[in-house]
């Protein structure tokens, strides 16, 4: 997700698409959240 998210803001960026960039900069965020936050109980952290 968060790969997908700066492919997304530099996308937007090059091409000048606003909304491109503030998607990319939302799945960036969330992909970092979730990946930082153990879900369901589990005390695993992916990196």
């Amino acid at each position: 997700m968060v790969v997908l998210g700066i492919i997304l803001v530099l996308v937007g960026w090059l091409a000048s698409i606003s909304i491109l960039t503030t998607i990319g900069v939302v799945l960036v965020i969330v992909g970092l959240v979730l990946n930082f936050v153990p879900i369901g109980g589990t005390r695993r952290r992916i990196f």
